[in-house]
């Protein structure tokens, strides 16, 4: 299996090269040279296999030629071996035909376990056999850094580098994230917001000079294509859960950064009968605005109570808007190129091809709270903010009652305990029993200005 960058000057590299690369060298993102597709016949055989059995038979043909299999089989069963539930992705119902998919029973209580587990083990593989040592620099808006800094803390061949934006992730996912103290994690609170955050990582991406001699960068957000393909397995696992693939199945997605859902489209492409994608997005609509009316133009960024979704640029729209202009890298060049100075208009082939699976739906704030009232009030089953706006999309946008309804469940509400207070007056979700002395732990953290040279300058003093 080979990997081609969306922008097309990139020269194709190997699962593992493009693991360890992150952005391809003409700033695009490496996808699949073809996706592995499976007939109705074998998805119907995966019914009765656990979530890593699962897990195996979707990723294997995605690294094939590069880990044997049993060792992948090694690196699944290390990677959901610290997931709570033994179902590893369970489901609840909330209504009729209308199912939340549970993805936050990992470490971290969120979505962003599933694939970063698994990438922590995977590069501990790749160092390990390589006897590389990297340097992995990340930004994120409350989940990615902390599933990353879990993954990532018993690493000998990497120190990892997150940046957050300065109080605008709530207290929980803060701690989660600065309690750890392992010599090779550093945590940066930099004063700007999450794309301030991105947008330096990026840069630092594209020119690695500042390293010291011998290292390099890799991403662990989801521009790292193992992050969207270990995220293709929970699609499936709950498809097949509900009838897939002799019946179809819809989702809906709380969406920021856009790595979550393109999983589910990739899922579609390859084989599972997806009747239906919401994209689920808070105040911060720029994708919703793309796919409802065409306009993707940057707005004032606001800071909202869902603030995992407090994205105005999302990476991953990219890999989609490769296939929707059938893999011309020119065009998604010059679309990029566009962006870069506000705002981008796609054409009406690549929109029309979108509405044919995805809807999309905007929730503010206000709604949010109110959902989560309404959703206990009627079932005593509690969402965080993120969920509770993918469920209020998915009641308003469904296309079809026939077809089950999944919406995912990015994070636990403990981590949102302002939002939840708000909706429950009184309410105070408690942590799970292996993190209820979170508050009592030791925090360690640097505040860094938005300022490219200070945060540089601290990367290569603390690589080891």
């Amino acid at each position: 299996m080979k990997y081609i960058s969306t922008r097309g000057q990139a020269p194709a590299l190997s699962f593992e090269e493009a693991i360890l690369t992150g952005l391809a060298s003409d700033g695009g993102l490496y996808v699949p040279e073809s996706l592995p597709s499976f007939s109705k016949e074998e998805i119907a055989s995966w019914a009765g296999l656990s979530y890593q059995e699962l897990a195996f038979k979707i990723i294997e043909p995605f690294v094939a030629g590069d880990i044997p299999s049993e060792d992948l089989k090694g690196i699944i069963e290390r990677a959901y071996s610290s997931f709570r539930h033994e179902a590893i992705a369970p489901m609840v119902q909330t209504a009729h035909n209308e199912w939340v998919l549970e993805l936050f029973q990992g470490p971290t209580l969120a979505f962003k376990d599933f694939a970063l587990q698994f990438l922590g083990q995977l590069l501990d593989y790749v160092l390990n056999k390589r006897q590389q040592k990297v340097v992995v620099m990340g930004a994120t808006s409350g989940d990615t850094g902390s599933a990353a800094i879990e993954g990532c803390r018993r690493c000998q061949h990497i120190d990892i580098f997150i940046l957050h934006p300065h109080q605008r992730v709530s207290d929980v996912q803060r701690r989660q994230m600065t309690t750890v103290l392992s010599d090779n994690v550093h945590n940066i609170a930099l004063k700007g917001n999450f794309d301030d955050c991105q947008n330096m990582v990026k840069a630092s991406f594209a020119d690695q000079s500042f390293l010291p001699e011998g290292r390099q960068l890799v991403a662990v957000n989801s521009i790292n294509w193992a992050r969207i393909m270990a995220q293709i397995v929970y699609y499936f696992y709950a498809g097949l859960a509900l009838g897939a693939p002799h019946k179809d199945v819809a989702f809906s997605v709380p969406t920021g950064n856009f790595g979550d859902i393109f999983a589910g489209y990739l899922a579609s492409k390859m084989g599972l009968p997806v009747d239906q994608l919401i994209v689920a997005t808070n105040s911060n609509d720029i994708l919703h605005r793309c796919l409802s009316s065409n306009d993707h133009s940057k707005k004032e960024l606001e800071h909202t109570l869902s603030p995992s979704m407090d994205i105005m640029v999302s990476s991953n729209f990219e890999r989609l808007l490769f296939d929707l202009y059938g893999r011309d890298g020119a065009a998604i060049q010059q679309l990029m190129d566009d962006f870069k100075s506000g705002s981008m208009t796609l054409s009406d082939e690549a929109l029309s091809k979108a509405s044919e699976l995805f809807s999309s739906y905007r929730l503010d704030d206000d709604g949010m709270i109110e959902t989560i009232a309404k959703v206990y009030d009627s079932t005593e089953y509690l969402l965080d903010p993120h969920t509770a706006i993918g469920l209020a999309a998915a009641r308003c946008e469904r296309r079809r009652q026939d077809i089950p309804m999944v919406c995912l469940a990015t994070a636990h509400p403990a981590k949102f305990p302002e939002a939840v207070e708000k909706a429950i007056a009184g309410m105070q979700p408690p942590l799970p029993h292996h993190m209820n002395d979170l508050f009592e732990r030791e925090e360690r953290y640097e505040v860094l200005s938005n300022d490219m040279g200070l945060v540089q300058s601290f990367v290569q003093k603390h690589s080891r």
